[in-house]
């Protein structure tokens, strides 16, 4: 069996890698593992997810485990209810992929699998050895879900006073086209939600946070764009003159200000290999420590864990506040962001320019097999073209077939050059490689 977690869970083509009966077999080990426990199962809005829920409720169910169907949920509503009742979840989600993919993320009281865990699922689902259980599980709507998970993000920023602000909101056509409305209309926001109307399709389509150019092209006389993924554990930000703000501005806007209310201990903010040099600069311009780990949001929460760090996050608008919520939760990050604007009375420009990234190209080139990223032909050319001024990070992407090309550094043009140079030798050997 190929490896089958990634950085973010499980993620495949459906009916490919994904299919039902892979499903059934992950509730069945999760059953065994876990005997009569409760878990939590939700979905986003792609159309293969009402079979995969089936299958895994099905899998579940039959070593005896009680499940509770939520509907359609965003992966951190499910992080949250899961820790608030110290159970286990199941999310059916792709993220920020296609509509043609998907995938199944697990949590265990509010935190995501660890590698261990993870090794552990991998090894029984090989052996396909998992003995028949007599009890049968429950199975049950989890009617009250949506409105729990909304409640507990209301009542979290309930002191704060954002009337006024007005805000364009897109939800990829996700798991979040309800509960971000729903959460900052509660708070007295003055919403225009976009790209808000599922079909099971249109997930991620042309919108959403990877493409934030389809909101800010419609934002009018707007203060903030707040955008997710389909799972909504993203958040990018658009200023009222229609710039990105990416994870990382997001972060070293947010880091002085959680300091001067002491929830910034030790004074440190975690990021990855691919946050910019621009953020690390702030930060340390402003008396806090910033340390770097492997890409992924479970990789970010494992160093915060180790070093009791409270904030930490990705570039890509994964952001972690651990004193709000165990995983990334685009919804809490935009909420915590426009507590920023409040409080310092200033626009999402002006906060914005006080953070300059240096230039960085990221070049993604699509592979069959993604081990070319890690040979010595690679680390070679590598070393020929490293500077004491260029950071470059090549890496096999955890859940694409893809290696990502990231060369940062003072010239736009040279760290062009470099990361072209690089993705022809990726090409060259991932050819050779197939014949």
């Amino acid at each position: 069996m190929k490896k089958l977690f990634g950085t973010d869970g499980i993620r495949g083509v459906v009916n490919r890698d994904i299919t039902a009966e892979l499903a059934f077999k992950i509730g069945q080990v999760l059953g065994f593992l876990h005997p009569g426990e409760k878990f939590l199962i939700a979905r986003d809005t792609r159309e293969s997810g009402e079979m995969l829920v089936h299958a895994v409720v099905a899998g579940l169910s039959s070593q005896g485990a009680d499940v509770y169907k939520c509907g359609v949920l965003p992966t951190p509503a499910v992080a949250m209810l899961t820790k608030l009742d110290g159970c286990k979840g199941v999310v059916i989600s792709a993220s920020h992929n296609p509509y043609t993919h998907n995938g199944i993320k697990i949590f265990n009281g509010g935190f995501k699998l660890l590698d261990e865990e993870e090794t552990e699922i991998t090894k029984l689902l090989k052996e396909n050895t998992i003995p028949r259980n007599h009890q049968i599980g429950r199975i049950f709507e989890y009617s009250e879900s949506e409105d729990r998970y909304v409640q507990q993000v209301v009542s979290m920023f309930k002191d704060s006073d954002f009337r006024g602000i007005r805000a364009y909101v897109d939800t990829a056509n996700g798991a979040s086209y309800r509960t971000t409305p729903m959460v900052l209309q509660n708070l007295g926001i003055n919403v225009t939600v976009h790209y808000a109307e599922p079909n099971g399709k249109n997930i991620n389509k042309e919108c959403g946070s990877l493409h934030p150019q389809a909101l800010s092209r419609i934002m009018e006389n707007a203060d903030i764009g707040i955008l997710h993924d389909g799972d909504a554990d993203r958040c990018i930000i658009i200023s009222e003159d229609k710039r990105e703000v990416n994870g990382d501005k997001i972060m070293g806007l947010l880091a002085p200000f959680l300091l001067e209310e002491g929830r910034l201990p030790k004074k440190t903010v975690v990021g990855t290999v691919m946050s910019n040099l621009g953020l690390e600069q702030y930060l340390k311009d402003n008396g806090i420590l910033f340390l770097r780990t492997h890409v992924g949001d479970k990789y970010v929460l494992q160093k915060m864990l180790q070093t009791t760090a409270n904030l930490g996050g990705e570039r890509s608008g994964h952001i972690i506040f651990l004193d709000r919520s165990t995983t990334g939760d685009g919804l809490i990050t935009a909420l915590e962001f426009l507590r920023l604007v409040v409080k310092t009375r200033k626009s999402v420009s002006e906060l914005s320019r006080t953070i300059l990234d240096f230039p960085q190209i990221t070049v993604n080139v699509e592979v069959k097999n993604k081990s070319v990223a890690r040979s010595p032909q690679v680390t070679e050319t590598i070393e020929s073209l490293q500077r004491p001024d260029i950071r470059i990070i090549v890496r096999p992407s955890g859940t694409e077939n893809v290696v990502r090309i990231t060369v940062e550094g003072n010239q736009q043009s040279e760290i062009e050059n470099i990361a072209h140079k690089i993705a022809a030798v990726v090409r060259s050997l991932d050819r050779l490689s197939a014949q």
